[in-house]
Parts: C-alpha cells; sequence; structure tokens
C-alpha cells in the first residue's frame, strides 16, 4: 500500500545552515522513506544563508517547475526551521494561495526569539564581524546571495511580529505546525551550550528554536522521540541518519504524509 502517495506532490524547504545537494541531503533518510512509500518529492533549492525576500524567490520557482512537472495544480510544503518564514512571505508575495494544499511547518520560529533579541542588542558588531566571513564561505559553497547579518535578525521578536502583521495567514489552504523538544543541554552534543543560553530567554527548546516560537495554524504537538533523549533541531531532520533509542525519524515524516494523503491532499 503507498501510504504516502498524496494527491499533490511534497516540497521540502530547508531551514538555515545547508543546502539541498544531490549527495548530501538535507533531510538525511527522509525522502528516500517517503518515495519508497509512493511519494512524489521535490526541494526548495533556496541559499542556506539567504534572506527571507531572497530565498522566496527561488523557492517559488522550484515551486512553479514541480507542478509542471508533476503536471498538477496545486502542491503540498514540508519547511524546516527559517524555510518556513521563507514560503510564509513567499505565498503571500507571490499571491500563490491557490497553488498550495498544505504547509506544514517543523520546529520554524514564527514568533522570533528572545534569545536572538538579545544577541543583536548586546553583541551586534560581533554578529556583524561573524556575518563577513560567513558570507565569503557560503559564497564559495554555492550560495547566491548569503546574507547572514539580516538573516539571522529576521528571527528577532520584533522582526517577526511585523512579519505576522503583514503577512497574516489565511484559510485558503491547510496549515499545521510541529515542535521537537530536547530533553536536556546534554541531549545532543550539536546543541550543549545554544540549548543551555536558549532556555532562559525562551524556555525548552529543541536547541535552537523554542517551543512557544512555533506555534501556527493547526499546532500538532511536540515531537519527543519514545525515549528520555529528546529530539534536537538537527534529529528532526535525520541529520545523523541513525535512529535515536528506538526512535526512527522517517516515521515521523511517513505519518505526516500519509496523514495530508487521508485529508485528500
Amino acid at each position: 500500500m503507498m501510504i504516502c502517495k498524496t494527491k499533490y506532490p511534497v516540497l521540502f524547504v530547508h531551514g538555515l545552515g545547508f543546502r539541498d545537494r544531490k549527495w548530501i541531503n538535507y533531510w538525511g533518510r527522509i525522502p528516500k522513506a517517503l518515495i519508497k512509500n509512493g511519494a512524489e518529492i521535490f526541494y526548495g533549492g533556496q541559499d542556506a544563508w539567504g534572506n527571507i525576500e531572497d530565498n522566496a524567490v527561488t523557492i517559488r520557482n522550484n515551486l512553479l517547475r514541480a507542478l509542471k512537472i508533476s503536471d498538477t495544480d496545486k502542491i503540498n510544503i514540508i519547511a524546516h526551521s527559517k524555510g518556513g518564514l521563507d514560503v510564509r512571505f513567499m505565498i503571500s508575495r507571490y499571491g500563490l494561495e491557490e497553488k498550495i494544499a498544505s504547509v506544514t511547518t517543523i520546529s520554524t520560529p514564527h514568533n522570533g526569539s528572545k534569545t536572538m533579541d538579545y544577541l543583536y542588542n548586546s553583541l551586534n558588531p560581533a554578529i556583524k564581524f561573524t556575518a563577513f566571513f560567513v558570507n565569503i564561505w557560503f559564497r564559495i559553497l554555492g550560495d547566491k546571495k548569503p546574507d547572514f547579518y539580516n538573516t539571522c535578525r529576521e528571527m528577532t521578536t520584533d522582526c517577526c511580529m511585523e512579519f505576522n502583521k503583514k503577512y497574516e495567514a489565511n484559510d485558503n489552504f491547510y496549515r499545521q505546525s510541529y515542535a521537537s523538544l530536547m530533553k536536556n543541554s546534554l541531549s545532543d552534543i550539536l546543541f550543549v551550550l545554544p540549548h543551555y543560553i536558549i532556555k532562559k530567554f525562551d524556555g525548552e527548546n529543541d536547541g535552537i528554536v523554542g517551543i512557544n516560537s512555533t506555534v501556527w495554524g493547526e499546532f500538532r504537538g511536540v515531537f519527543r522521540g519514545k525515549k528520555n533523549r529528546g529530539i534536537s533541531h538537527a534529529d528532526i531532520v535525520d541529520f545523523r541518519r541513525m535512529n535515536f533509542q528506538g526512535t526512527d525519524v522517517r516515521l515521523f515524516y511517513i505519518d505526516i504524509v500519509s496523514g495530508l494523503k487521508n485529508m485528500g491532499y
């Protein structure tokens, strides 16, 4: 039974810091598992450190390309982290509501980050200094318009508040959101320090995004895994290509896509 064979194809939109690459996929083993179960998959293909407006152009072009290849009039979008903001802007900015069947965001900072507020208020010169080198490196890696400084600033609470006023959610397509959660700062060695700091400003989090910021549309809850380790911001996109304490993140996505199928999307 092809439990992930949705009526419309699925466009995956990645978050910060990585790209959709042929040999090192941002989404790990997830796309292969979905394709095996009948899904048709496409990718947003935007820059790793592009700002929302620039990334929206690339995602729009790849979305229209996917619709043409699939010979269909709508698409399902699954977006991780900042990719969810890129998608929301793209839909509103280019009037694509009628081409969207559903949008699922996972660990997207819809309401911004108080931690980012603190960093921009206290360490602004250091962020600008870091941005110079990050932009150079990611341009070498293939980004067309890396913009580290403004991309991070777009996730402050003030910017997200303004963003939410401008790009209010509409009911022309189905919207749902999920979060993941690290049990504690030692749950994932990649996020020991970030989790500890973010918890002080944003509360419980996945090492990057606070749970309270992820709510958008129908909030479907927090994915914690089967045991006490929790699921980090990297775990939720299968960064390590492995299971943790009996948790196979691929099943999480199979549930999402099969759910969309059952809803007629």
